[in-house]
């Protein structure tokens, strides 16, 4: 007899609600839910397959643990005995830093990987932490950071009541948003112009999402932070500039003049490949809306100015008044952010607290860069010991970062390695111990992170559809145990550590005088949460202490998690409201439009204004079936589109005499690799396109139908040494490559 569950589908960034269909304890369909406060009923492919995702027979569903070289199925108690052992005497012995923790982009679609994560990094004291982050979207980060004083302080675009929307190095049609959380992403640029709006697409590929544009620029690659400087230098030289409610929040106005007046269209013309007329038309259409958005994405973010791209992309909203008012670009507030503090100077953002082992690579947010681990690994020096194990929680970095060839052979060098995946995949192959989170179905789910970038305000909650199976155990119980046994607490009780974070969190909330717990005992409130579980009791900790919270009886209409519970599709919280100054974290209290690290850099862009490419350049791609390295073991989800070819122009093809279908050879500073070309003009001349996340033909892995389509790892191309210096982001677009016919 089958019956239907709600879920939160945690496929991609659009977070859409889904009505799942079940039969016993297996997911035999989905679709939108039509009730959801956010999505109303989207639903895209990768949501549809929800069931195939979660019955993929090549889950694992035991730990496994090596035993005289190989991996071999274990009990959890076998499985963590084996974590103690392996990880505490690195520690005793080298020290915190000589473990490494790798957080994949997974960790923020699920609660476990936002709950857990920074108990353990806090508990392990290790400065080698490395993410998704750094091969993705740090370059925002360090901008909001600079900006703002918090590098989570992201403004999105208010899509549903903008006139003009830019996008730049951003395709949604594809991705369904990225730092911008919006279900039916499509849907809303398509309201967007039938409500008389203009959609401008600037991007080297002719994307589903430059088609839908009513302009479209085919800018060369990697130089989007010239375009956007000249863009700035037009609205100050043609008195365009009008900060309007944003002046009493803004300084540095008359600095940034100065420092964008040699960026002018002429100047950078021939660099982008974009006429100095349309520079200034671009500049003048977005002054002269009525509210307009600039948004941006991992297109600019992936290139060698990529912060100042990111920086940039303020910059415009700010001076043309649009940052922070209906219409434009927003703080989102999510219910589980922190008790709202009266607006005031804060610490700020600081770069380079520390830096990396070998190349003295500057941390960011906390991070070294993801293209930095192999060297950290494998690399002696006298600044310290290298990694010698590594905790690796759903992250792929073998596909993921670039030179995987490097990294793999430095995986094997470790003394000791853990992973957390459902799969046995070219990273977790060269685990030590394996410990495998359940299906989705059977978790829980809450946006903690996405929740933070969305268009609306809102919050949804959904328990496990389906019980967890005999003999799995929940990812948040993975993650406290792992967490207990890598910090010297192994044996401990799991609540402990949501006993701790509640603990710590409430006892700090009754000496803040700007709480409203300040006074009360956390004893008297821990024991008034709500929740079946120690993750349901922090949620419920934190919808309380939020900003729409009751504060624990203060306001008898606030949120809670029995309120929540109690509307299964989701608590509308209503349109993106304008905030400022309470996000505002500088020093200073306001915006600081020119800050040195972000000056610092500005004469390196100046010089890329005279560069220019004289051969083929590489630009990546994403799939609406598609994300990252996750997806390409569900039948349903490849085939058709969804391929790993290289695309080229026409008059490239026929220059090199590249053939449709057949093999072509690509070459990088980081090594070779060969696929099947895709000759189109849908990216421009000038331009190699190869998606990511692919590549799995390594032996030792279990993703059977992966390995039969493997396609190539286009991170292969790279030596890892191209970074945004100030982010540490790796450079992933706008690379040379030499393609030729494979014989």
């Amino acid at each position: 007899m089958s019956r239907t569950a709600l879920r939160i589908c945690p496929l991609c960034e659009a977070t859409c609600g889904l009505t799942l269909t079940i039969e016993g304890t297996r997911v035999t369909g989905a679709r939108g839910d039509r009730d959801d406060v956010f999505s109303h009923g989207f639903i895209c492919p990768k949501g549809a397959s929800f069931g195939a995702v979660d019955g993929d027979p090549d889950r694992l569903r035991t730990p496994l643990v090596r035993r005289d070289g190989e991996l071999r199925e274990a009990t959890w108690t076998e499985a963590f005995d084996a974590v103690a052992a392996g990880i505490r005497p690195v520690v005793e012995r080298h020290g915190p830093h000589a473990v490494g923790v790798v957080l994949g982009n997974p960790n923020v679609h699920t609660m476990a990987g936002a709950l857990y994560p920074p108990v353990l990094l806090a508990g392990l004291g290790t400065r080698s932490l490395f993410t998704a982050s750094t091969v993705d979207q740090m370059p925002k980060h360090v901008s909001s950071g600079l900006l703002f004083g918090d590098a989570n302080a992201i403004p999105v675009p208010d899509l549903d009541r903008t006139d003009h929307l830019l996008l730049i190095g951003a395709n949604p049609l594809e991705s369904n948003g990225s730092l911008c959380t919006a279900p039916d992403f499509p849907g809303k640029l398509k309201a967007l112009r039938a409500r008389g709006g203009t959609l401008t697409v600037i991007d080297p590929r002719r994307t589903r999402t430059a088609r839908l544009a009513d302009r479209h620029l085919a800018i060369r690659p990697g130089t989007d932070a010239l375009l956007l400087a000249a863009m700035a230098h037009v609205l100050f030289a043609e008195g365009l500039v009008e900060l309007g409610e944003l002046t009493p929040h803004v300084q540095g106005v008359e600095e940034l003049r100065d420092a964008m007046a040699d960026f002018t269209p002429e100047s950078v013309a021939a660099a982008c490949d974009v006429d100095a007329a349309v520079v200034r038309t671009l500049a003048r259409e977005l002054a002269a809306a009525p509210t307009a958005a600039v948004y941006g994405r991992i297109g600019s973010c992936t290139v060698p100015h990529g912060t100042l791209a990111s920086w940039l992309v303020d910059v415009l909203n700010i001076l043309t008044g649009n940052l922070d008012r209906p219409g434009g670009a927003l703080f989102p507030q999510a219910a589980t952010d922190r008790t709202p503090r009266p607006a005031g100077p804060g610490r700020g953002f600081e770069l380079g607290r520390w830096h990396s082992r070998v190349s003295r690579h500057p941390e960011a947010k906390g991070e070294l860069p993801l293209a930095a681990l192999a060297e950290e690994i494998d690399t002696e020096t006298d600044a310290g010991t290298p990694v010698r194990a590594l905790i690796a929680v759903a992250a792929n970095p073998v596909l993921s970062a670039p030179d995987g060839d490097r990294l793999d052979k430095a995986l094997d060098s470790l003394d000791f390695m853990v992973g957390v995946d459902p799969y046995l995949n070219e990273t977790s192959r060269h685990a030590d111990v394996v410990l495998p989170p359940p299906p989705p179905s059977q978790s829980p789910h809450h946006d903690f992170a996405f929740n933070t970038l969305a268009v609306r305000n809102q919050v949804r909650y959904t328990r496990a559809a389906v019980p967890l199976e005999p003999g799995r155990m929940a990812e948040t119980e993975i993650l406290a145990r792992l967490t207990l046994a890598a910090t010297g607490m192994h044996g401990a009780d799991p609540c402990a550590v949501d006993d701790l974070v509640i603990g710590q969190t409430l006892g700090k909330a009754v000496k803040d005088p700007h709480s409203p717990l300040h006074g009360r005992n956390p004893e008297d409130l821990a024991a008034r949460l709500a929740g079946r579980s120690g993750p349901e009791r922090r949620l419920d900790m934190m919808l309380r202490l939020g900003p729409y919270g009751d504060g624990f009886g203060v306001r008898p209409d606030g949120l809670g998690l029995e309120r929540l519970l109690a509307e299964p599709h989701g608590i509308d919280l209503g349109p993106l409201r304008p905030r400022l100054p309470q996000p505002l974290k500088t020093r200073s209290g306001r915006i600081e439009l020119l800050p040195p690290p972000i000056a610092a850099d500005l004469p390196r862009l100046r010089r890329a204004a005279a560069e220019r490419p004289t051969g083929l350049v590489l630009v990546g791609r994403r799939h609406l079936r598609s994300n990252n390295s996750w997806m390409h073991n569900v039948p349903a989800l490849t085939g058709g589109t969804n391929r790993c070819t290289v695309q080229v122009h026409p008059e490239d093809a026929e220059r090199l005499g590249l053939r449709d279908g057949e093999p072509v050879r690509v070459k990088g500073a980081g090594g070779e690799v060969s696929a099947p070309a895709e000759v189109t003009d849908g990216v421009r001349r000038g331009v190699v396109s190869i998606p990511h996340g692919w590549g799995h033909d390594r032996p030792g892995t279990r993703l059977s139908h992966a390995s039969t389509d493997p396609g190539v790892n286009v991170n292969q191309l790279l030596d890892g040494s191209l970074l945004d210096p100030l982010s540490g982001n790796a450079v992933l677009n706008g690379i040379p490559v030499e393609l030729s016919p494979l014989a």
